[in-house]
């Protein structure tokens, strides 16, 4: 069966791809000869420092982009970094940013502005013929819009006329159900329990949200596993480790502040394991840019002791293997066994055992893609290590078997009673900043039964107990017209989602589309029948209500909660809070309710002691975030206290799976960001770490396979991928681009490759769609 999706020109299919190169689609356009080379400077260092100025002199913000970072990140009164969600500094450092924050931050202090002049001059057909980059280049959006179709332009809206035409859509529709609220990671702590809140007492638990693409595998697992979704770490673990497993991750440019903990881990004398297909600049050196002697000096520091490159999806087949060296050393050292801590907190151990010990080293080499010494290199220094750390992102979480995967890795650190100790367990690193609140404070579609019975009791609402629509599931509903209003708060959904045409289709069949952003994007300009765009304040941004000025909370991967103030003057006078976008749109949809939404909105403290007899772990919530640095939510499986249901850590017995492309001449493609990008946001069509310049439309592939394939880097190939459903999916003139990463293996950029991925290709283990395992095949141009 083939269902061929072509590459059409912008305004075809909603703008969203281009057949060739730099006529529409996503990144920005240029007529710069493109450029690759290798890249073998240290991350960070002096090439972050020019990159940070030069966007400050683009955005003509060098002095109020200099002035922020002073207050990014500070405790107390600073605001908290829109960007990653690695934990903020806990020893007073003055300038605790990085390049890509600053681009982040830079990028909402743009002098441009997108308002009703700005709609009046262009149609939403013309803006579909723009690029993403171009999109989200116009500046930021300044009041309520609303879709008019017969101009076929945004034109301006009242505030209240926005909230009365939402409350009169969600109130028509026959069941709550047949709308669908989705989440970005950028929202705060407190206007996640307000949106969930709204959402539940409205009558539905459809939450779709940003975990549903990222992480979902990862808090299944742990949760199976250890009975929490999160992991266990400190900062202050990963610099006290004997070794430090890092799985799928690009610090370098997901997470760059992480390069100071690599740094020190490896100085204080840790094994540093980077385990990726690709080997990354993060893996290598790095110098700082806030150590200015090191700066000065052009001193550099070892982040890593060991690249191994498995194949994508090879994670589990290396940890299994690891399994198997420990196992083979206490066949003579019954030691190398935890067996105090196995004994008296996990369960399953015997089976597990028998699984590795049936487990052939052949089939470990053929999965991994790694050669028996390599895998025993990783368990030697395993072995070796008093305590020790895997931590892993979407090279680990984004595969049809992620689950299976991370619940291999939590086998392996049982074994040694690695969990619930300093400098040891599990860290799956969340890319978005408050992702993991979002989760914490209730954004899920199937939360657990003692939450909604929480909530109930202390607010006074039934909540759904059904669950609710995640966000393939809404893509499907939507497509199939049973879901009929679509509110997105932050995020790019259109654009970040799997099969971008098919999830275009399902977004222009809603009755309605309620976007609520800072700047425009492809979600604006694919719409439902009638659509709203709702601009909100920045986070770096005043926000002034009843009371005063407000501060709003996030939690970051390690589960530290603290407080951010925005302090800038807002884009524009029209602008709302997120949590007062939230309280009026549920005034509007539910006009009887009791709930209190104008007070929590005057003043959020008193949405922080509702979350605090709400939420475990908030207690004295308000108290706790006067503190510098906030607070961390107590983490029980970090004290040993395994809430599974048996009450111990349980060891899973999954089978070794096969992750080789399905026919010879097919190979597994993964999709990743470019360093000058973050998430769907794209600054230029430079990716530095990877030495390419001015090219975004690319695939990167082995240089065997290219031969065999009679492919020169630089030629113009045609890839087809093959979705589950036996349907094909193509791009055509991408740039083939040698690259050292295993042999049957390729890479390319996110959201342009995202169409290669079908409605149906998600993970039946966590419902993800399946960004880093994509049989494809490549051949030249006609």
């Amino acid at each position: 069966m083939t269902n061929v999706s072509e590459n059409p020109r912008p305004g075809t299919a909603f703008g969203l791809m281009s057949e060739a190169p730099r006529q529409g689609g996503y990144g920005p356009v240029t007529t710069k000869p493109w450029s690759q080379e290798d890249y073998a400077h240290p991350s960070a260092a002096w090439g972050a420092a020019l990159s940070v100025g030069q966007v400050l002199l683009r955005e003509r913000q060098p002095v109020r982009g200099s002035l922020a970072m002073l207050t990014m990140n500070h405790p107390i009164k600073g605001f908290d970094c829109p960007g990653c969600a690695w934990p903020d500094d806990q020893k007073g450092l003055k300038l605790d940013i990085c390049e890509n924050g600053m681009k982040h931050v830079t990028w909402e202090m743009t002098h441009k502005r997108v308002g009703p002049a700005f709609f009046a001059k262009h149609t939403v057909t013309e803006l579909a013929e723009w690029t993403d980059y171009e999109l989200e280049n116009a500046g930021r959006l300044t009041e309520p819009m609303v879709y008019d179709a017969e101009l076929d332009r945004y034109v301006p809206i009242s505030w209240d006329d926005a909230f009365t035409l939402i409350g009169e859509e969600l109130r028509g529709l026959d069941s709550p159900d047949e709308a669908t609220f989705y989440t970005s990671g950028r929202l705060s702590n407190e206007a996640s329990f307000l949106y969930q809140l709204m959402i539940r007492e409205y009558g539905t638990n459809n939450m779709p949200d940003c975990s549903n693409m990222c992480h979902e595998a990862s808090g299944r697992a742990l949760t199976a596993s250890i009975g929490s979704g999160k992991g266990t770490t400190t900062v202050e673990d990963w610099e006290q480790t004997d070794a430090l497993f890092l799985l799928g991750v690009n610090a370098a440019s997901n997470a760059p502040r992480m390069l100071t903990a690599l740094s020190n881990a490896v100085k204080n004398g840790a094994q540093v394991v980077h385990v990726n297909p690709l080997i990354e600049a993060a893996s290598r050196r790095t110098t700082v840019p806030h150590d200015f002697v090191d700066m000065a000096l052009f001193k550099t520091h070892e982040t890593g002791t060991l690249d191994l490159q498995v194949r994508p999806g090879g994670d589990m087949a290396l940890m299994r293997g690891i399994a198997k060296v420990v196992f083979e050393a206490a066949e003579t050292d019954a030691a190398v066994l935890d067996t105090a801590f196995l004994e008296r907190f996990a369960e399953g151990l015997a089976e597990y055992r028998a699984l590795v010990d049936a487990t052939s080293w052949d089939d470990l080499v053929i999965q991994s893609g790694l050669s028996e010494e390599q895998i025993r290199a990783a368990g030697a220094i395993y072995l070796k290590a008093d305590s020790a750390i895997v931590s892993w992102c979407l090279g680990v979480s984004q595969h049809e078997h992620a689950v299976d995967m991370v619940r291999e890795i939590t086998n392996v650190l049982l074994l040694r009673g690695n969990i619930g100790r300093p400098g040891a367990g599990p860290a799956p690193v969340r890319g978005h900043s408050n992702v993991q609140g979002n989760r914490t404070c209730g954004i899920n579609h199937h939360s657990p039964a003692w939450l909604l019975d929480k909530l109930d009791e202390v607010c006074g609402i039934t909540s759904p107990r059904r669950p609710g629509l995640d966000t393939v599931g809404s893509i499907h509903q939507m497509h199939a017209g049973a879901v009929k209003v679509f509110v997105g708060l932050g995020g790019n959904f259109v654009t970040a989602a799997p099969d971008t045409v098919f999830t275009a289709e399902a977004m222009s069949s809603c009755r309605l589309t309620v976007q609520v952003s800072t700047k425009l994007n492809r979600s604006h300009i694919v719409h439902g029948a009638k659509a709203l765009i709702l601009p909100c304040l920045a986070r770096s941004e005043r926000d002034e209500q009843a009371s005063g000025t407000q501060g709003q909370t996030v939690e970051d991967a390690m589960s530290m909660v603290h407080l951010s103030v925005g302090g800038r003057k807002p884009a524009s006078d029209h602008l709302l809070s997120e949590p007062d976008i939230i309280a009026r749109m549920a005034r509007a949809t539910i006009p009887d309710s009791a709930t209190p939404w104008e007070e929590y909105v005057a003043d959020y403290a008193r949405i922080r002691d509702v979350m605090a007899r709400v939420l475990p772990g908030f207690e004295g919530f308000n108290e706790l975030i006067a503190t510098p640095n906030g607070f961390r939510i107590p983490q029980p499986a970090r004290e040993r206290d395994f809430r599974t249901p048996t009450g111990r850590a349980m060891f899973s017995a999954a089978p070794l799976h096969d992750v080789r492309p399905p026919a010879e001449d097919m190979l597994v493609l993964q999709t990743m960001r470019a360093h000058d990008q973050w998430n769907t946001t794209i600054y230029t069509a430079n990716d530095r770490y990877r030495g390419v310049k001015n090219l975004r439309e690319l695939i990167f592939l082995h240089q065997d396979d290219m031969r065999e394939r009679d492919i020169a880097t630089g030629d113009f190939v045609d890839i087809v991928a093959t979705s589950k459903d036996g349907t094909e999916r193509h791009l055509r003139r991408y740039r083939a681009i040698a690259y050292d990463l295993p042999r049957g293996s390729a890479a390319g950029y996110m959201p342009e490759m995202n169409v290669l991925i079908g409605p149906n290709d998600f993970s039946a283990q966590s419902d993800q769609p399946l960004m880093k395992s994509i049989n494809v095949r490549v051949a030249r141009s006609d």
